[in-house]
C-alpha cells in the first residue's frame, strides 16, 4: 500500500469485527508513528490506550456520566466554534444527515439517532479505544503537530489492514477522564480513537464523506499557464 491509497481510503469507521489487536502490533504502531512532524521535536503528545476490562471501565464510566447528563461536562474548549458559520456549518449537517441516510434512520426516529450516537462511547465496539493528551500549558502549534501523530497513526493503521474513528466527543467528559487516568495537574485529555479491523459488510462503513472541491480552499498563485 502507498501513502496515496492509505489516504483515499481512510474514513471513520464506526462498524468492527470481533477481532483483537494484540500489544506487540499497538507497541509497533505507535512507535513507527513517533516519525510524524513535531516542531522544535517537543514531540507534545501522550497517548493512553485501553482494551478489554480497561476498556470496560471508560465505557461504564462514560454512561454513568452521561446518564446524569446527556450534554456532559462544562469545558471551555468545546468541539466546534459557538455559532458555528458557513459553508462549515452546512458541511457538518450535511456528513450527518448522510451518516443516518446511510444507516436508515430518518429524521423522525430520534431515539434511533440518540442510540446509534450513544455508540460513539462504547467505541462503536472496536477492540481498542486510544486516548491523546496534551499540556494545557502548550500553544496552537502543539495541537496542530499532536494532530500531525494522530493522522500518521490513522494511515499507518490502514497499512495494517485496521480502521479508526477520531472521536472528539469524548471531550465532553475531559474532567471525569483526567480523574480516572490521573492526568497530571496541567495535563488534558484531547480527543479519543476508535481501533480496530472494520466490518465491511456494515452499512456505515460505506459512507464516504463529502470534501470541498480545490477551488473553494486553495489558491495556486505564479505558476506558467500550460
Amino acid at each position: 500500500m502507498d501513502v496515496t491509497q492509505a489516504v483515499n481510503q481512510r474514513i471513520s469507521t464506526r462498524a468492527y469485527l470481533d477481532k483483537q489487536i494484540t500489544e506487540a502490533e499497538i507497541r509497533d504502531w505507535l512507535t513507527t508513528a513517533q516519525r510524524a512532524p513535531s516542531g522544535g521535536n517537543l514531540q507534545p503528545w501522550r497517548v493512553i490506550v485501553v482494551t478489554g476490562d480497561e476498556k470496560q471501565k471508560v465505557i461504564d464510566l462514560a454512561q454513568q456520566k452521561l446518564a446524569g447528563n446527556p450534554r456532559g461536562e462544562p469545558t471551555d474548549r468545546p468541539i466546534y466554534p459557538k455559532d458555528l458559520w458557513e459553508p462549515h456549518e452546512a458541511r457538518r449537517r450535511r456528513v450527518g444527515e448522510m451518516m443516518y441516510e446511510t444507516l436508515e434512520i430518518p429524521r423522525e426516529d430520534k431515539a434511533g439517532r440518540i442510540q446509534w450516537f450513544a455508540r460513539n462511547y462504547r467505541f462503536f465496539d472496536a477492540p481498542v479505544g486510544v486516548f491523546f493528551v496534551i499540556d494545557e500549558r502548550m500553544g496552537h502549534g502543539q495541537w496542530a503537530h499532536t494532530g500531525m501523530y494522530m493522522q500518521t497513526l490513522a494511515l499507518l493503521a490502514e497499512e495494517r489492514g485496521w480502521g479508526t474513528c477520531f472521536q472528539e466527543c469524548w471531550g465532553i467528559l475531559r474532567p471525569t477522564l483526567k480523574e480516572h487516568f490521573q492526568l497530571g495537574e496541567t495535563e488534558m485529555l484531547y480527543c479519543g480513537m476508535a481501533l480496530g479491523y472494520p466490518d465491511p459488510d456494515h452499512p456505515v462503513n460505506a459512507l464516504r464523506a463529502e470534501r470541498a472541491d480545490l477551488s473553494e480552499f486553495a489558491e495556486l498563485k505564479g505558476f506558467q499557464k500550460a
